[in-house]
């Protein structure tokens, strides 16, 4: 990456009213970890050094989680205005300190380090003053549309319920992934507006000033379709938490583990497995567990916490094995 100043801001205050719980939103778990946490990975993964999250519900807990986590510094968004007025409040830290940032959510653990270095790069050599990564999707409901004229140049975001009949029928969405110029992004900020009986800003309104303004600013398509969902309901959950455990079965087979039936085995993002370990049917893997070489864990096997097998050990069928 060009040495540039550059960070990410993770909107991480909402609530997650239809999740119905006293857990944060961002704490939600997938296969074994907070959503959130995902997030901060693929950031570092894509070479961010510093992160800022905004919090806001639960922001007690939330920093509690991620103690340990250093490069992170917390912003309370004391009243969810939006996305655009998260970003907002943390104009502090971005003024003078940052060139460029990234802004993405908190609730969409699914991104890719790849996707965020392919923005980051396109921003950079374009030199936009806004960039943001689109995906091409099959049902398009509800997702703002990306509205280009005939010669693919981006004329700006449509949001769903503002569609006409024809913008409706565009496939290329908008999973909101962003990079900005630091200064362009917070001059047009103020002019940002609530557009809703809710009093609420939109980050998205922010690409329309920047078009506007004759600013350059440009969406590539870059991010894969199964990758754009976020979670605002316990049914989304489920659906990310199945595409990650499925994406967690496929590193591991690619790397040598054998996998009898994926759709009944279950193991946790931190777990570490040997090559040439068997994983046979219906085996939950919960916790970091550190698995070695050339073992076998039986059918209905529950391995539990930081359980350790060593090399070419076995793991008899419907065991329980707590770490």
């Amino acid at each position: 990456m060009p040495d540039q100043r550059l960070t990410a801001v993770i909107l991480a205050a909402g609530k997650g009213t239809r999740l119905k719980s006293d857990v944060p939103k961002v704490l939600h778990e997938v296969c074994g970890r907070p959503m959130l946490a995902y997030v901060f990975d693929a950031c570092r993964q894509a070479g961010i050094q510093k992160i800022i999250a905004v919090i806001g519900h639960g922001k007690d807990q939330v920093r509690a989680t991620f103690a340990g986590d250093r490069d992170v510094t917390w912003v309370e968004q004391n009243e969810q205005k939006g996305t655009g007025h998260a970003v907002m409040v943390c104009r502090e830290e971005l003024a003078g300190r940052f060139d460029h940032t990234l802004i993405l959510g908190g609730d969409g653990p699914l991104i890719r380090a790849k996707t965020i270095r392919e923005l980051i790069a396109r921003h950079l050599q374009a030199g936009c003053a806004g960039t943001l990564a689109t995906a091409i999707i099959d049902d398009p409901t509800g997702y703002g549309r990306i509205d280009r004229d005939a010669a693919g140049t981006l004329r700006g975001i449509v949001e769903h319920g503002d569609c006409t009949p024809g913008q409706r029928a565009i496939r290329e969405v908008n999973p909101s992934y962003y990079c900005f110029r630091v200064p362009e992004l917070l001059a047009v900020l103020q002019q940002v507006r609530p557009n809703n009986s809710k009093g609420e800003y939109y980050v998205t309104d922010v690409v329309g000033l920047l078009l506007a303004a004759g600013q350059k600013v440009e969406a590539i398509t870059s991010v894969p379709p199964g990758d754009i969902f976020s979670i605002n309901s316990r049914r989304e959950l489920a659906m990310v938490s199945d595409v990650m455990r499925q994406r967690i079965l496929n590193e591991l087979m690619d790397g040598g583990v054998t996998v009898v039936d994926p759709r009944t085995t279950w193991i946790d993002s931190r777990a570490a497995i040997g090559v040439d370990t068997i994983i046979e049917p219906h085996v939950v893997i919960s916790g970091p567990a550190a698995i070695g070489r050339n073992c076998r864990i039986g059918p209905f096997a529950h391995l539990s916490g930081g359980v350790r097998v060593a090399d070419g050990a076995c793991v008899a069928a419907f065991s329980g094995v707590r770490g």
